[in-house]
């Protein structure tokens, strides 16, 4: 099978791109270029240079010549239009593949894009999967991904430094988890073994609490790691926020992500293939030493998740 891959060279799309070859498929791969691009390319991919997030390159013919696509949309977290980014990138995909030939699409979506409303970062995806569902003579996956294993490195100081894990989510509230291996992992699998069905849902994830995590870590450190749970209903905590590390959209945005997990809009069904990586390997193989690391290199400057990892 001959697969279009988006976002080849980042870190979903390069261990995606890797698996594909590796299991015999012809890939494309879409990137704006650079040694990570010249790796794949060493290993048998096709070069395609451009972008969707952006709209460079030719990407009307990116899938011309694919029997499969993986797409997906890089969260500009930086950014000030938090919503229409994802809007502008899934009316490119639609555009560009509605006269390809690709039959089979895999797009990287997250928890709660089945969700219409205001539901902060997974209302981008919403829309990302409605504008997607109307291709026609497409077979299309919503790869529904959970957190990622490998974001916790952004606690990585908090730990170091207060051993403790602060942030604005419900001690009592499960959010699905996942590495971004068995993400990449699954994703191929998908193109080994497509199903028959024209609109499917998969999704991803370990369900864990904050303070089942922030345990699990202090196991891996020996030594005892808290959670904080920082309220978004606090006034103090938005001005600090909106005074040191943010606009107001941006913790709008933020403001209403967490909303949607803490009152339960936002969750995964029982329906989930069991994952390889567990939390407890995840922590003592890649966070640990990132921990180790931060201790040794010493204070950095304060961002607003180590500001919610202090007492």
């Amino acid at each position: 099978m001959r697969i279009a891959v988006v976002g080849a060279t980042g870190r979903i799309g390069a261990k995606l791109t890797e698996n594909l070859l590796a299991n015999g498929h012809s890939v494309k791969a879409l990137s704006r270029g650079g040694p990570a691009l010249d790796a794949l390319v060493a290993k048998g991919a096709e070069p395609f240079l451009g972008s969707f997030d952006t709209g460079e390159g030719e990407l009307g013919r990116f899938f011309e010549d694919a029997d499969a696509a993986f797409l997906m949309v890089k969260t500009l977290w930086a950014g000030e239009d938090f919503h229409g980014h994802y809007p502008a990138v899934a009316l490119r995909f639609f555009d560009a593949l509605r006269d390809s030939p690709v039959k089979l699409a895999l797009s990287l979506t997250a928890m709660g894009s089945e969700l219409s409303g205001n539901t902060g970062h997974f209302q981008g995806f919403h829309i990302l999967d409605q504008i997607l569902n109307r291709l026609q003579g497409i077979k299309l996956v919503h790869l529904q991904g959970g957190w990622f294993m490998e974001d916790l490195g952004r606690w990585s100081d908090a730990i170091a430094q207060h051993d403790r894990i602060g942030f604005t989510l419900a001690p009592d509230v499960k959010a699905p988890w996942v590495s971004i291996q068995d993400l990449a992992d699954n994703a191929a699998k998908e193109f080994d073994t497509p199903n028959d069905g024209h609109r499917s849902v998969k999704q991803l994830g370990i369900d864990y609490t904050m303070p089942e995590i922030a345990e699990i870590v202090g196991r891996a450190l020996g030594r005892d790691v808290g959670y904080r749970f920082v309220d978004t209903r606090d006034h103090k905590v938005e001005t600090v926020f909106r005074e040191r590390f943010g606009t107001l959209d941006r913790w709008v945005y933020d403001l209403n992500t967490s909303a949607a997990l803490n009152d339960g809009r936002v969750k995964f069904g029982n329906d989930r293939p069991s994952l390889p990586t567990t939390m407890e390997e995840f922590v003592n193989e890649t966070l640990r030493p990132l921990i180790e690391q931060a201790r040794t290199d010493g204070a950095k400057s304060e961002t607003f998740l180590s500001w919610c990892s202090q007492s």
